[in-house]
């Protein structure tokens, strides 16, 4: 089923890209890279595991993700806005991620944000991996999985 953008995220990315608003990260065109929100890269066998450091106040647009997969919340305190459904959630926790979900992530809290993909190949490549377990929009989510 091909999946549709959703407008919320989408609106808020565009405001967020434009760096109008104070601790929003992120230019929606490529995954974040940026000294303000750390990232963990961890691996083992066929597993990559991304952490991800937020600080109370930051608000992240996170990648069109590809493959079922599990993310857990640490420590901290945040909203997510997942492909529309708004949840809060208090760490420790966790739940599982479907193909297709995006998440805008305020956080409440000082936060350890973690997702778990698989790594069927072991590579420690950052770059490889992401174009494998991400995509930067719906379209292209749809393109690589020929919907």
């Amino acid at each position: 089923m091909e999946l549709k953008a959703n407008n919320e995220i989408e609106y808020i990315k565009n405001i967020l890209s434009s760096n109008i608003i104070e601790n929003s990260f992120g230019d929606g065109n490529s995954i974040c890279e940026t000294a303000e929100v750390p990232i963990k890269h961890s691996f083992a066998d066929q597993i990559y595991i991304r952490q991800m450091d937020l600080k109370k106040g930051h608000i992240i647009v996170g990648a069109v993700h590809n493959h079922l997969h599990a993310w857990f919340l640490l420590t901290g305190h945040v909203v997510i806005n997942n492909n529309g459904e708004i949840v809060e959630h208090i760490a420790p926790c966790y739940t599982v991620s479907s193909p297709g979900s995006q998440r805008l992530i305020y956080a409440l809290e000082d936060s350890i944000f973690v997702n778990v993909h698989k790594n069927p190949t072991n590579t420690e490549n950052i770059k490889k991996l992401e174009k494998e377990i991400v995509s930067i929009t719906i379209e292209d989510y749809n393109k690589k999985n020929n919907i």
